[in-house]
């Protein structure tokens, strides 16, 4: 790994480089940020906007921590342990998944996992919410919601900041352009992160279908865990292609509302 910047500058294909990881970056964020942004609606409105710069300021800490040790980090790519066995067999011979498992293997199936449960739980809340109960003391439980949100957050970020160092290593060997990318793509998610977050809380529609994002994120997750790579392009024009269905069915919803709101104004006057 190179550590120089200064032959980076005047290098063309550094540049073309470092906004190829930006956009790369920035894209992997949005998974982060759609995770934070349905936890964090979940506390008091007081409290949001702090616990979405501490988990996204924890995502930078955690990705610049990691690029610090990108030796160690390369090595999570290299088998710990093999099941021994071969699963089924593709039409080239090849089995379809592996059955030797890294590091990075194992964070990313955990992460999976977690993702996919923790979206189930709350789709779960969604559609069928708990109902409110008196609290003795109820700043202890805010206190508490906001710490568990904060633990949660930690979890994914490192899940997600572990997979996108790697992505950024498989795209370049110079570490300033990673550093640079991450600082870029991270500035990028704090200054979304509130428009994002009451985008979300005010369209409860969106929810749903952010949710709908993350456990299709968590499969994919497990899925690339066992050796089955899914390409990222097929998963974003999903989820592009599920926001524009949505945002017409917002215009739709709202012209409607226009529409009545102009007819009950009409009867009024009458």
């Amino acid at each position: 790994m190179d550590w120089e910047i200064a032959p980076l500058l005047s290098d063309p294909a550094a540049w073309a480089a470092l906004i190829a990881l930006v956009i790369m970056e920035v894209v992997l964020g949005i998974d982060n940020l759609i995770f934070i942004s349905i936890l964090t609606n979940k506390l008091p409105a007081e409290q949001r906007k702090r616990a979405r710069r501490i988990g996204i300021g924890l995502a930078l800490v955690m990705r610049l921590g990691l690029l610090s040790t990108i030796a160690i980090i390369v090595t999570l790519t290299t088998p710990v342990f093999d099941l021994g066995f071969v699963g089924s067999i593709d039409d080239h011979g090849n089995p379809t998944f592996e059955t030797a498992f890294s590091w990075r293997d194992l964070i990313l199936i955990a992460g999976g996992l977690f993702l996919v449960w923790k979206a189930t739980k709350e789709i779960h809340h969604t559609v069928d919410p708990t109902p409110t109960t008196d609290v003795l003391d109820k700043k202890q439980v805010v206190v508490s919601n906001f710490g568990a949100t904060i633990f949660q957050i930690i979890l994914l970020d490192l899940v997600f900041s572990i997979d996108s160092i790697l992505t950024a290593v498989g795209m370049t060997d110079h570490v300033p352009i990673m550093v640079i990318a991450v600082i870029i793509a991270v500035t990028v998610m704090l200054l979304a992160a509130d428009p994002v977050g009451n985008f979300i809380h005010k369209n409860p529609t969106v929810v749903m279908l952010a949710l709908g994002f993350l456990l299709m994120i968590g499969m994919v997750l497990i899925a690339e865990g066992f050796g089955v790579h899914v390409p990222k392009g097929y998963i974003y024009a999903a989820m592009a292609f599920s926001a524009l269905v949505e945002g017409l069915n917002m215009l739709s919803r709202g012209a409607q509302a226009r529409k009545a709101a102009k007819a009950a104004t009409g009867t009024e006057t009458h």
